[in-house]
């Protein structure tokens, strides 16, 4: 089979998983002010400051440069500001992340399962992407300044197709929004290759080609 086809197989594949992945949860309410993790239960409460309402996990992202063409065809990168790496967003329902993608570089189809997207672009150019629960699929052109919605459980992507890199601030409205990514679910967790081909009306070769080694 073609490249071509196969890369028909895989936009057939986002549009066909984008009902399933859309079953979503959100973060449950809480009754306190804020949480604080487990290891600091029984801390006197002046012991905490605004220290641990602060992360500095995007200073380093932000003063690092991406090498320009020809050495620019490198893979996206995410740095994240969720629960698992600033504990102080536990039960605020709120996180970020920045996205990197050097030219030519995608963030490929995914959802959040517990959250919708609220993407800035705040360095060069992004083409993006969702497709909704009917197979529709919605795109647009971003420059700097613009945003774009992601709804919340539906399969969309990022990608770079220009020489310039390009910088992103993604907001969500969870703590952990979670990602499930439709090329590493559906290619890279063992299902069997003979139903792969069987569902998506192709042959194991080519099922072979897509997996996610």
């Amino acid at each position: 089979m073609s490249s071509s086809n196969c890369y028909f197989l895989v936009f057939v594949v986002v549009a066909l998983v984008s009902a399933p992945l859309a079953a979503v949860a959100g973060d449950p309410d809480i009754l306190a002010d804020f949480i604080v993790p487990a290891s600091m239960i029984g801390m006197p409460p002046m012991n905490i400051t605004g220290d641990f309402f602060t992360y500095t996990g995007f200073q380093a992202a932000m003063n690092m440069t991406m090498p320009m063409p020809p050495r620019a065809l490198q893979n996206f990168t995410v740095i994240k500001a969720s629960m698992a790496e600033f504990p102080a967003l536990n039960g605020q329902s709120v996180s970020y992340a920045m996205l990197k993608f050097p030219s030519e570089s995608v963030n490929p189809p995914h959802t959040h399962p517990r959250a919708a997207e609220l993407l800035l672009v705040l360095r060069g150019a992004l083409s993006v992407g969702f497709v909704d629960t009917a197979g529709k699929l919605y795109t647009q052109d971003l420059d700097a300044g613009e945003m774009f919605v992601f709804p919340k459980g539906l399969v969309h992507y990022q990608s770079n197709p220009g020489q310039s890199p390009a910088v992103a601030l993604s907001a969500f409205g969870s703590a952990a929004a979670g990602t499930v990514s439709v090329p590493v679910t559906v290619f890279g967790t063992g299902i069997d290759d003979a139903v792969l081909a069987k569902s998506f009306k192709t042959d194991v070769p080519t099922v072979q080609k897509l997996k996610i080694t």
